[in-house]
């Protein structure tokens, strides 16, 4: 039995957690979860985890729910989550949230000795350094959680990392994998939500139509897998079946594949070394499928992504800079404020102006990460 603490329970991936923990209650346990605002799913959880901690955002809404659930223990804010992240049964930690938000939780997790399952890109990409630096001194263990980096992870089972050639995510190419950069100045919001083959949540779709996604996802897999950036490639892949492969010195190719289905990697990484049955999984036939087709990317189409490999290479605060301005930049995109072409160009010009510093500490992370965001918005005023 496998305790959890789950940071980010009603975000698409702390969901589709929840749905595993539901069917496996002979493997898993939550002890501990964090949520944002969404109340009925909370509700909902509680009801049938029964977990013994919950941080909400708001105060109010802690107070208002411990008056209906007295045996269950209330947290809220920076501090909730870090009560989440810490909570003394707990085994695991399942960093689902969104943005960077889980980065100080996640630190406070590893110091404990926690098993780190995650899937919060942001935490890797603005501190990576920090926290694979914790990692090692603490001999945690972090599994990955996102689609690429579980495969490319299952990909290497066994071999050994110095024979590595390169690295190589796929890349849906997103809602907008069809069009042209003229074409896309005047598509909208609801237009950038359709994914033609994940179920994300808002910000991460966008990600991914913008190939923002992907480039968080390359930084990821240079922190993860010690591996240099001119060592990890993307492939245009429109099916997204193969998740991501994995080139060895004698030529050898190993990929992992399956249907698009979150829940694969989230419960992997739980049940790691094991694997589970996935109840209601789709089972993959490739001979319905047929083909499966592929294409390089082009740079000058998905600027975002070269943008995030300049900020890899260059390395310092420049990563935690483009990833603030990044998500500033969707939230606005996402209330209209902005069109979808300004995402990269706010990016770039953040990238631009900056001052970077080297191997940050946290505290300058933090306030790099702080001080972005309000330039962002300066700059749509």
């Amino acid at each position: 039995m496998k305790k959890i603490s789950l940071l980010g329970a009603t975000g698409s991936i702390g969901w589709q957690t929840v749905d595993i923990l539901l069917n496996h209650p002979e493997s898993f346990k939550l002890v501990a979860f964090s949520v944002g605002k969404n109340i009925e799913k909370t509700r909902e959880i509680i009801d049938h985890l029964q977990p013994e901690l919950v941080s909400i955002q708001d105060e109010s809404d802690a107070l208002a729910l411990q008056k209906d659930y007295p045996h269950v223990q209330f947290a809220f804010g920076a501090q909730g989550l870090i009560d989440v992240a810490t909570h003394p049964e707990s085994t695991v930690l399942v960093n689902a949230v969104l943005g960077s938000v889980g980065l100080e939780s996640t630190l406070a997790a590893i110091r404990m000795g926690k098993t780190i399952a995650i899937a919060n890109k942001e935490t890797l990409v603005t501190a990576g350094h920090l926290v694979m630096s914790e990692a090692k001194k603490y001999n945690v263990p972090i599994l990955p959680v996102d689609s690429e980096h579980s495969a490319i992870f299952q990909s290497m089972n066994g071999e050994n990392p110095k024979q590595i050639e390169r690295l190589i995510l796929t890349a849906s190419g997103g809602s907008f994998r069809d069009k042209t950069r003229e074409q896309l100045k005047n598509v909208t919001v609801k237009d950038a939500l359709n994914h033609p083959n994940w179920s994300m949540g808002a910000k991460i779709t966008i990600d991914s139509a913008t190939m923002m996604n992907k480039g968080l996802e390359v930084i990821e897999a240079h922190v993860l897998f010690n591996m240099p950036y001119e060592k990890i490639d993307v492939l245009l892949h429109r099916e997204s079946i193969i998740h991501s492969l994995v080139e060895y010195h004698d030529t050898s190719v190993i990929a992992q594949l399956g249907t698009p289905d979150m829940r694969v990697p989230i419960q992997y990484a739980l049940s790691y070394p094991d694997r589970l049955p996935l109840k209601g999984g789709q089972r993959l036939n490739l001979a319905q499928i047929g083909q499966l087709h592929f294409k390089e990317v082009d740079f000058d189409r998905y600027r975002a992504l070269k943008l995030a490999y300049d900020a890899g290479r260059a390395g310092g605060t420049i990563l935690t800079a483009m990833n603030a301005a990044n998500e500033a930049a969707v939230a606005l995109f996402l209330q209209e404020k902005i069109t979808f072409l300004q995402i990269e160009e706010i990016i770039e010009q953040v990238m631009i102006n900056h001052n970077n510093t080297l191997i940050p500490d946290l505290e300058t992370i933090l306030h790099v990460d702080k001080e972005t965001r309000k330039t962002v918005v300066s700059m749509v005023k």
